[in-house]
């Protein structure tokens, strides 16, 4: 049992085997679609996998806060009284940055004792960072009784991305792993926060997620740049139009001014991000109706906007989406985060799935040298207090 296991290895670092450690569980998410439109206030529709970070904390009153992982050798003990300090490129980072938050919102921290084991591959777009951090919020906002919501969790961690790891990220991680719900599909408005499930009746489908398994780390890549080249489109397009971000620009407002950008690439990646934001509300009206061969084309769609006016796939991710694109079965394949490596997702019927993960495996080895790893994806729900079943 991953649980028991994970104990042992509590009581290993920290002993006294009489106090049990609380356990709490956050999913890691796969975006269905609508990507690189959340920090654009745009549309997203994500959901939360089986696969996601496990923590067992125990507060303590010797004033010191223990960090450890299973998954990671960095280990780190500093006092509550400390001040709280970002160190480059360490996945402590994710936790330290939301205490951070909860301090400055007024909240003390105790002494505690927290492990964290993740079953989420690292560097696969898959949330791995926006899991540790609602996990860790969940978990003290539970613990310290500071009684804020779910929303104000979502945001906190979100900050702490921001100020901590130095990702200009959008809202949508944190949001999937904190509000989403088993057999549904989140539709968020990233700038208003209205959301709604969406029913995913997979209907004879399988969600296979392919890692590319290409090393990336998500705040040194082109992220930010990303982020950067799409306020240079809302400065370019302000006089003309009543605007503060992409993801209030409907496509035939678009397509009448896009030649208000002289700039060729700033225009690619606002035609990107106006036009993903409308694939998004084809892909919710396309669940609804149940119709997994339009979803996947424009899951196909998606991709080649990513590819070609985006920029943000490489020969990993398209030799993944065009070998999945050749098997028989499969609707749709598409990368899915931000890019520059990580992850694919495809929609396989389920007679087909074992003869796609082979034949795009050793196709995908074939071309790169590299081995690709399959996951069969169980949409699940949001962060919660584990009662020790997994």
């Amino acid at each position: 049992m991953i649980i028991e296991n994970i104990r042992k290895t509590f009581f290993e670092l920290y002993g006294k085997k009489e106090i049990e450690p609380v356990v709490f569980f956050a999913p890691g998410r796969v975006n269905l679609i609508g990507e690189h439109t959340d920090y654009n206030g745009g549309f997203v529709l994500p959901c939360a996998i089986q696969y996601g970070t496990y923590l067992l904390i125990r507060l303590s009153n010797d004033g010191m806060i223990r960090l450890a992982s299973t998954n990671m050798k960095e280990e780190l003990v500093i006092s509550v009284t400390d001040i709280f300090a970002k160190s480059p490129g360490k996945w402590t980072n994710y936790p330290l940055g939301v205490m951070d938050q909860f301090l400055k919102l007024g909240f003390r921290m105790t002494g505690m004792e927290l492990l964290f084991s993740g079953d989420i591959p690292n560097s696969a777009g898959l949330s791995s960072s926006a899991s540790i951090e609602m996990v860790t919020a969940f978990a003290l906002n539970e613990l310290l009784n500071c009684n804020l919501d779910k929303i104000a969790l979502i945001q906190l961690s979100r900050r702490a991305e921001h100020e901590f790891a130095g990702v200009n990220c959008g809202i949508m991680d944190q949001f999937a792993v904190g509000m989403c719900s088993a057999g549904h599909a989140l539709f968020l408005n990233c700038h208003t926060l209205e959301y709604k499930m969406i029913p995913m009746k997979m209907n004879g489908y399988t969600l296979i997620i392919a890692n590319t398994n290409k090393p990336r780390r998500l705040a040194d890549s082109k992220y930010n740049e990303r982020v950067a080249e799409c306020q240079l489109a809302v400065a370019c397009l302000a006089p003309y139009v009543d605007i503060s971000r992409l993801g209030e620009l409907g496509y035939p407002q678009f397509y009448k001014l896009q030649d208000k950008i002289s700039d060729e690439v700033i225009r690619k990646r606002a035609r990107h991000v106006v036009s993903e934001n409308q694939r998004v509300l084809n892909s919710v009206n396309s669940l609804l109706r149940n119709d997994f061969v339009q979803f996947g084309n424009l899951m196909n769609i998606s991709h080649d906007s990513l590819r070609d006016d985006y920029e943000v796939t490489g020969i990993e991710l398209d030799t993944l989406v065009d070998e999945a694109r050749k098997i028989k079965g499969v609707s749709g394949s598409r990368m899915t985060g931000a890019g520059f490596g990580g992850c694919t997702v495809s929609l396989v019927k389920n007679e087909s799935v074992d003869h796609f993960i082979r034949q795009v495996g050793e196709a995908y080895t074939l071309k790169t040298g590299l081995k690709a790893d399959f996951y069969l994806a169980e949409i699940g729900d949001s962060v919660k207090k584990s009662n020790g079943l997994h």
